[in-house]
């Protein structure tokens, strides 16, 4: 399912050759994204789960030691006053033989250490499409910026050929006037695009770690391909299998089925081997009698507990679990549907991202034309100022529009891969080996 995104783009100026493409891009932020850290750090933990579910299983050894000064006062013939240190040590060790409960936290052991492989999985997802979105906003602002800044320098021009046109008396001064507040609208525009060209190289900066700029842009000449399999249903249900969320609400699921049947075993009896070792020793001095005492003991036995009732709260956590067994059954159901819905919606985002840059790339063919025969027409007189301004804008935003669609269409492309759980580091490759050097 994966293939190469073929993308066409026709930059509005050009990209320097030491530009941060996006594959670096990415790979910084794999190092410096705080979001991604976390989520990394989380996957470490959740390693640990499976260690504390085996550890159920194991023996347990433990140790103990006392030392207690005695002071006996006794009322009969034969003893008196007692004084005496006693002194003890020994070691047990536990080993299960049946602790249902213990088996199935082992088991709940591993799939809580799946859960934390799949979340990272998804924190990779998500991180390689807030990289690529937070770089094709800096490039479509970039876009916009450079659109702006050739408004402003034509509208500039006009407004010194409608200046010399009022002074020859070619045109009236309602020309001039067009022409000024054409070149006060694109001042402003301008700075405001770049203002958000700024605010959208810090998103990126925040992502990353650092100012990757400048960016490469898209090389041109390249041409736009269907998503492969053509067939909107089947990357539907690829999704409903594959997605990430998909993934990880299943081990959810699994995990609040062992939950329900860990706390049933809490009416279970347990059986363990116990086997432990002690030495205790007593030396004392008395009024009537003195010595002391050494004992050394070694047991081996098994150990049978019965619960046979706790108040009702076995029961109750039973009928808490078997609850959220309920609900994550409804949330699985909902992580399917969502993926569905995900995939559906990146798909159409292709295709009618296709077709609308293929309408763009046309109409800008046509504003441009339109351009053209505007200025020739101001310069033969049939036509006015305001004309070949007008024309102007809507060739600029023309181009932003185009340039929009194009990033759209890749990003659909990455969110198509990312809903079936296929995206990956050579996606990126894919769209990098499209980037301007």
């Amino acid at each position: 399912m994966k293939r190469a995104i073929a993308l066409s783009l026709a930059t509005l100026f050009s990209t320097s050759v030491w530009s941060a493409d996006l594959l670096q891009v990415y790979r910084d932020a794999l190092a410096n994204d705080a979001r991604f850290a976390a989520a990394r750090a989380q996957y470490e933990a959740g390693q640990e789960r499976v260690v504390q579910g085996r550890a159920g299983l194991l023996p347990t050894i433990g140790a103990n030691a006392n030392t207690t000064w005695n002071d006996v006062d006794t009322h009969t013939r034969a003893f008196g006053t007692r004084e005496y240190n006693s002194n003890g040590y020994g070691v047990q060790l536990t080993q299960p033989l049946f602790r249902w409960q213990n088996w199935i936290q082992y088991k709940q052991g591993e799939l809580q250490t799946a859960l934390a492989e799949v979340q990272l999985g998804q924190a990779r997802h998500d991180l390689i499409l807030r990289v690529s979105q937070a770089y094709f906003d800096v490039l479509n602002a970039q876009d916009a910026l450079a659109a702006q800044s050739q408004l402003k320098k034509a509208a500039s021009e006009q407004l010194e050929l409608g200046k010399a046109s009022f002074e020859v008396g070619t045109v009236t001064i309602t020309d001039v006037h067009e022409a000024q507040s054409r070149f006060d609208l694109a001042s402003a525009q301008e700075i405001a695009a770049q203002n958000d060209l700024d605010v959208r190289r810090q998103t990126l900066v925040q992502i990353v770690g650092k100012d990757p700029s400048p960016l490469a842009g898209l090389r041109p000449g390249l041409s736009l391909t269907r998503p492969q399999p053509d067939n909107i249903a089947e990357w539907a249900t690829a999704a409903e299998q594959g997605s990430y969320a998909v993934q990880a609400q299943q081990l959810a699921r699994e995990i609040a089925a062992r939950e329900v049947e860990r706390n049933r075993a809490g009416h279970y009896p347990t059986l363990d081997v116990v086997a432990a070792r002690s030495h205790n020793s007593a030396g004392f001095s008395s009024s009537a009698a003195g010595g002391s005492t050494r004992t050394d003991a070694n047991t081996v036995g098994l150990q049978l507990n019965v619960p046979i009732f706790a108040g009702g709260a076995v029961s109750s956590r039973e009928r808490e679990a078997a609850a959220l067994k309920l609900k994550a059954d409804a949330d699985l159901d909902d992580a399917r549907r969502t993926a569905a819905l995900a995939a559906r919606q990146a798909y159409l985002g292709v295709t009618s991202g296709m077709a609308q840059v293929k309408a763009l790339e046309a109409a800008q063919v046509s504003s441009t034309s339109a351009l053209e025969a505007n200025r020739l027409g101001y310069e033969v007189g049939v036509r006015i100022n305001i004309d070949v301004l007008n024309a102007q804008s809507q060739l600029a935003d023309t181009q932003r529009q185009l340039a929009r669609a194009r990033y759209d269409t890749i990003l659909a492309q990455l969110r198509l891969k990312a809903a079936a759980g296929t995206l990956g580091e050579e996606d990126v490759q894919l769209i990098d080996a499209l980037l301007a050097e």
